[in-house]
């Protein structure tokens, strides 16, 4: 069974919880769906929030089945996903995301991404601000 609880945090005013929960009849589903969001990947297609966290979940799964740490989990987050590969706002939407996560046998697991797209260096100025 895999039971997946999301909390995102994104810009100041954006927040909400998404909750993934597969039984092993489902598990198929699942790896379908990620499948999918690869498929789009490789036409170099931009992907949505829900896509990102699709991905961040089967990469979350496959690392916690392979018995890695949850720090080596964390410290590889940034590899997983980058600005080219998703749309605009994505970066900021999922500035921390939260994965608490139950998994077949093992113990329930919190991994916790902070920025895990780097967000662009830039400020939006008002364009006659500039003139005055």
């Amino acid at each position: 069974m895999i039971r997946i609880e999301i909390v995102v945090k994104g810009e100041s005013d954006l927040s909400f919880t998404k909750l993934f929960e597969f039984r092993n009849e489902d598990d198929a589903i699942f790896h379908n769906v990620v499948e999918l969001v690869k498929d789009k990947l490789s036409k170099n297609l931009k992907l949505n929030v829900n896509e990102a966290l699709s991905v961040y979940c089967a990469y979350i799964v496959s690392e916690i089945r392979s018995n890695k740490s949850e720090s080596e989990i964390v410290n590889n987050s940034s590899k997983i996903l980058t600005r080219d590969n998703v749309l605009i706002g994505v970066p900021e939407t999922l500035r921390e995301i939260t994965f608490n996560i139950t998994l077949d046998n093992f113990p329930k697991k919190i991994i916790k991404y902070i920025e895990p797209i780097p967000t662009a260096n830039y400020i939006m100025v008002d364009s006659e601000a500039n003139e005055n």
